[in-house]
């Protein structure tokens, strides 16, 4: 089922996202949905708040992007980057703030402890695309929006889309939910 996404000014994209515990049924029907949404907004990563749901749960399928055709979707829960190497800058946009693209420094190599979807516990070390994308999406899970790394000088180039945004003004090829009327835990 193809999910709306939350659009930029919503509290729960600004508010940090509850842990799943291992009593916790993870909701594959969620998870599915989410990959399902991501997917038809042609996004390459997902968390659960830009769908309403503050739960530290993300999804990433790079497969579509040049070079990554190989590359396996991910489902991460309860991430914990464990140690960063190197540093780089990429131009990145979201889902939650569409038409927005701004250029982010992140550390290009992480170690990531994370569980799976069966819960199983993983520790993984990511770099390139993927690491920026687990970065940007656990940036999500904390309440932060991707902008809010950007310089001062690019924030105020765009500071007039973000506040049309967080007013409701969206047009999009997908469903969104605009910030007025979401702002729920889900």
């Amino acid at each position: 089922m193809i999910l709306p996404i939350t659009i930029y000014g919503d509290k729960v994209l600004h508010r940090k996202a509850r842990s799943l515990k291992g009593g916790d049924a993870v909701d594959a029907e969620l998870i599915g949905s989410m990959m399902e949404s991501m997917r038809n907004a042609s996004g390459i990563g997902l968390a659960a708040p830009q769908v309403g749901e503050s739960l530290r749960l993300l999804v990433v399928d790079i497969s579509e992007v040049q070079g990554y055709e190989n590359a396996e979707p991910l489902v991460v829960i309860n991430p914990h980057i464990l140690a960063v190497n190197g540093y780089n800058s990429m131009e990145e946009g979201c889902l939650s703030v569409p038409d927005v693209r701004g250029d982010v420094v992140r550390p290009s190599t992480i170690q990531l402890k994370y569980r799976d979807e069966h819960f199983e516990e993983h520790v993984g070390e990511f770099s390139g695309l993927m690491a920026r994308v687990l970065q940007h999406e656990i940036d999500h899970l904390d309440g932060t929006v991707f902008v809010e790394h950007l310089q001062r000088r690019q924030r105020r180039k765009i500071q007039k889309a973000l506040d049309a945004l967080a007013g409701g003004d969206v047009h999009t090829s997908y469903p969104v939910v605009p910030p007025e009327v979401s702002g729920t835990d889900g």
